[in-house]
């Protein structure tokens, strides 16, 4: 009775909701450049992003040692890590409340695998673009995770003109598997690429800096945007597609536009960082179950609890077994699977 009360009470209490999420976000910022090799105090971090940042004048003298560590190293590592964490969280909200389905995730439509296979090529034939440089890799990986949607959506409407969520589900499973097939040989094929192709596989935001940030900047707000203005759309999906268009939804548009910015969103998550699992499948869950299933302050909520979750499971994966670094979609399947089966294990018995 107590923990329903208190779910009411956060239901009901959306602005509580906000207030509890940011906060964790700048905790988990803090927390993660603060931590590492070299120990810097919750305070000192604070002082140097205030004087950094937004030039405070707070007349304190600062270790410019310190003030490399956390201003070209930690903080921009950390910042793209909330940024790949918000951008998967909300595509895999997106993913869920589009196709009615709780077990979907960034990666239900083959985006991801198609996004991989594009990044891999690159790596495994050299391939570099003249005008790109070093974000040929990006670039592809995205171009390859958008014609991977095309081909989706296509296949789907030669299945049935309506689109239906479980027609989609499955010809996203049948190019997730038909691609990742590929992915396979090259790794098979390859010789001294293989540590690079399989580092990059297993999701990371070393060594990335600013660059790979304002690479992913603008799918986050491209992605952001177009989820955030058909979120009641999705909401009157949620009720079925029949529902949805007595209501006045165009469904088939809706259906485009919300596919295009899940996609431009783990299109960008993916080309950064690798592919980093269950982020998109856990967060969305566990902020449904607290703060209900309402698009409008789910999709938001996500973002905020999946870019402080990534942003604490890269500062897990750097200093667990420090100086070894472990990749972080390491970390987040061995967080993510065991929390899942807990939900749905209490779902089960609440049933």
């Amino acid at each position: 009775m107590q923990k329903q009360f208190i779910q009411r009470y956060l239901a009901n209490n959306i602005k509580i909701a906000y207030v509890i999420v940011t906060l964790f976000c700048f905790v988990a910022l803090i927390t993660s450049i603060g931590r590492g090799s070299v120990e810097l105090p919750f305070l000192t971090v604070l002082q140097i992003l205030a004087t950094e940042l937004i030039h405070l004048p707070l007349n304190v003298e600062l270790d410019p040692m310190y003030i490399n560590i956390v201003m070209e190293i930690r903080f921009p590592r950390a910042v793209l890590a909330m940024f790949v964490g918000a951008c998967l969280a909300m595509a895999g909200s997106a993913f869920q409340g589009f196709l009615k389905n709780p077990l979907a995730d960034p990666y239900t439509l083959g985006v991801s695998s198609g996004a991989a296979v594009g990044a891999v090529a690159v790596l495994f034939f050299g391939v570099t673009i003249p005008i790109l440089g070093r974000f040929t890799l990006p670039f592809v990986s995205i171009l390859a995770g958008f014609a991977t949607l095309f081909l989706v959506i296509t296949f789907s409407r030669v299945v049935q003109r309506s689109m239906a969520a479980e027609t989609i589900i499955l010809a996203g499973i049948i190019f997730s598997s038909f691609l990742g097939a590929f992915i396979s040989l090259m790794i098979a094929l390859t010789g001294e690429e293989l540590r690079q192709i399989i580092g990059w596989l297993m999701g990371s935001v070393a060594m990335r800096g600013w660059p790979f940030i304002w690479m992913i900047l603008p799918c986050f707000i491209i992605g952001f945007l177009l989820l955030f203005f058909n979120r009641h759309e999705l909401n009157a999906m949620a009720f079925g597609e029949e529902t949805a268009r007595q209501l006045g939804v165009n469904i088939a548009l809706r259906k485009i536009l919300i596919l295009l910015g899940a996609t431009t969103l783990t299109g960008g998550a993916v080309a950064v960082s690798g592919t980093v699992g269950f982020v998109g499948l856990v967060i969305p869950h566990l902020t449904r179950l607290i703060w209900g299933s309402d698009h409008r302050h789910l999709l938001p909520l996500s973002m905020f609890v999946g870019a402080g979750f990534l942003a604490l499971t890269d500062l897990v994966a750097r200093t667990i077994i420090a100086p070894t670094e472990l990749p972080i979609g390491v970390i987040t399947s061995i967080i993510g699977a065991p929390v899942f089966a807990l939900i749905l294990l209490r779902q089960r018995r609440l049933k």
